[in-house]
């Protein structure tokens, strides 16, 4: 299914905009894809000629946010980097913050959907595995270059450090509703934790 004309993709892109302001506005279980389509300002029977179902509208509204960077930033950028660790890292975390606290009213019906959906919770696996590996394959490049702790086993040290990111951005600006004068503490507070983790050398 999907737009084939300049027309149709108006429509397209009409329906996937409202349907986030709906689901920001419902939660996902409440929203009604008649409200899209009133939002939208589309004809009801229109929504399937663009999408099968509710489901499939919202896995286009999350991969729009995926392009503006949902998972927690990818460790690769510390591959051959020069300046300091620790200023490079939290330039990143402080980045990932600033778009969760911008999107946490979406962000808490991601994690709605992925607690009741085991087919969301698989593509959303399927999604970040990319930067699951980048982030495996970049820990194991510093443990050669002696820069970070060789103990560390790198698929769960890079799970653990993604998760703490993710976690502590949930807490504090979807659970906690903290506004964007949150970021910069954790920002530093999570940089810390990360270069201990990794017992990272300049």
């Amino acid at each position: 299914m999907g737009a084939k004309t300049a027309r149709g993709l108006a429509t397209q892109e009409a329906l996937v905009r409202a349907a986030r302001i709906i689901f920001e506005r419902d939660g996902f279980l409440d929203a009604r894809i008649v409200d899209i389509t009133a939002e939208a300002e589309t004809a009801s029977g229109s929504f399937y000629t663009y999408f099968n179902s509710k489901e499939e509208i919202f896995q286009s509204v999350v991969q729009q946010l995926a392009d503006e960077g949902l998972h927690p930033p990818s460790l690769e950028y510390l591959d051959g980097a020069e300046r300091d660790f620790e200023k490079l890292i939290e330039k990143h975390h402080r980045a990932y913050l600033e778009m969760y606290q911008r999107h946490a009213k979406m962000m808490a019906v991601i994690e709605e959907v992925t607690s009741i959906s085991d087919k969301f919770l698989h593509w959303r696996t399927q999604q970040a595995q990319p930067y699951v590996e980048s982030n495996v394959a970049t820990v194991r490049k510093l443990q050669r270059a002696g820069l970070v702790d060789r103990k560390l086993d790198p698929l769960l040290s890079a799970r653990a450090l993604s998760a703490m990111v993710s976690r502590s951005a949930f807490i504090t600006f979807v659970l906690e509703e903290e506004d964007k004068k949150a970021v910069g503490g954790l920002a530093k507070t999570l940089t810390r934790l990360w270069v201990n983790a990794l017992g990272l050398r300049k």
